[in-house]
């Protein structure tokens, strides 16, 4: 893939930009093996992306005037540096960014000044669905502007007619993070439905979902596949988020736990089960560790298997040692950070990695996701 923003020294957010796909999918591969290396497995071909096109969410940085704001990134100065034209984007998203450009000019929402710690626009938070429908989040500072922007929400729905969700979230400080506490949101619609191998996943505004939607559907696949031939009868997934591998975990006869500590979330996933008539799925508010844990002082049975697909700091040491104690026969990890997993893996010595496999969620950077199976000795 060839970047004019990145050949022009602008943007360099895409570290391998330039380089090979199929070198970059090589050196990916080479390097999660390196990291796991004590813990021998077999290893499948890595899941391919297309190399540009296949973001389905844009987290563009406000910048500029009210006049003439730009969407992308701000420059080491926190001057605004558009990147409209960036090729990471499929074309229905990369459409999206001239309405909201104008959108932005004619609600005068003036763009967060970073240096001057002024101004109330921060970012426009932009997801596509498979099936072309759109969610579009602003992060402001107050509530004040929310009157500026639902004036001229019947505008943008014009631009924009398969604009299906929009909310605010209030960002009051100033810090280096992307979104606030606050969302507010501005449609009757609440959820843009991702539809995933089959299942309509429904993803409110804070609700994570991986942003790359074909490469996501492959690892549910995958994991899908692996589940077949272990057939577990009980499935716990400890990270379900909106609830992918839950959902493709269910089975007739199978008894499916999702857990997660987003209400918002689990709200979404638990109208996805509904839809699909999955009644033997049942999604939970809490803490993944805690409700391992108490396992122990309930009636509740340990299952044959457990999904992990953690953020990039893992499972940590005490979810890990629950797992080598528990009796858990089969382990699927899910994960972004090859480091954190191998220790994760050294404190689950009796669950033994069986399989892997690379997915690249991320090309043009170092950036990937492995699915590993582990089952007991």
């Amino acid at each position: 893939m060839q970047c004019s923003y990145f050949d022009a020294g602008r943007c360099r957010s895409c570290t391998l930009m330039g380089q090979d796909y199929g070198s970059q999918l090589a050196d990916k591969q080479a390097h999660c093996r390196d990291v796991l290396a004590d813990f021998p497995m077999a290893w499948s071909d890595p899941v391919r992306s297309s190399e540009s096109g296949f973001r389905n969410k844009a987290k563009m940085v406000v910048g500029g005037t009210v006049a003439a704001p730009t969407l992308g990134i701000l420059d080491r100065a926190g001057h605004g540096v558009d990147l409209s034209d960036c090729g990471l984007y499929p074309a229905n998203l990369a459409a999206t960014f001239a309405p909201l450009a104008a959108f932005i000019t004619r609600a005068g929402l003036e763009p967060y000044d970073v240096p001057g710690r002024h101004g109330q626009l921060k970012y426009v938070i932009v997801t596509a669905s498979p099936d072309g429908e759109l969610m579009v989040r602003f992060v402001v500072r107050t509530v004040e502007v929310l009157r500026h922007i639902r004036a001229q929400l019947p505008w943008l729905r014009e631009q924009l007619p398969t604009l299906a969700v929009v909310s605010a979230n209030i960002h009051p400080e100033h810090k280096a993070v992307l979104e606030g506490a606050q969302e507010i949101i501005l449609t009757a619609q609440e959820s843009l439905p991702m539809l995933v191998n089959g299942y309509g996943l429904h993803l409110r505004p804070r609700s994570f979902f991986q942003t790359n939607t074909a490469v996501a559907a492959a690892l549910y696949r995958q994991a899908t596949q692996w589940l077949a031939e272990i057939a577990p009868e009980s499935v716990w997934d400890l990270y379900c988020g909106v609830g992918g591998f839950a959902l493709h975990a269910a089975g007739p006869g199978r008894s499916v736990t999702g857990v997660e500590t987003s209400a918002e979330a689990i709200a979404s996933a638990r109208r996805s089960a509904a839809e699909a008539g999955l009644t033997e799925v049942e999604f939970v508010v809490g803490d993944a560790g805690e409700f391992a844990f108490g396992s122990a002082d309930s009636t509740r049975d340990v299952p044959d298997l457990v999904i992990v697909n953690p953020p990039r700091r893992g499972i940590g040491s005490e979810l890990a040692g629950w797992l080598e104690s528990s009796g858990v026969r089969s382990v699927l990890y899910s994960s972004c950070r090859a480091e954190s997993l191998a220790r994760d893996l050294a404190a689950m010595p009796s669950l033994r990695p069986r399989r892997a496999r690379l997915l690249d969620m991320f090309p043009q950077t170092d950036h990937y996701e492995v699915l590993i199976e582990l089952r007991r000795d």
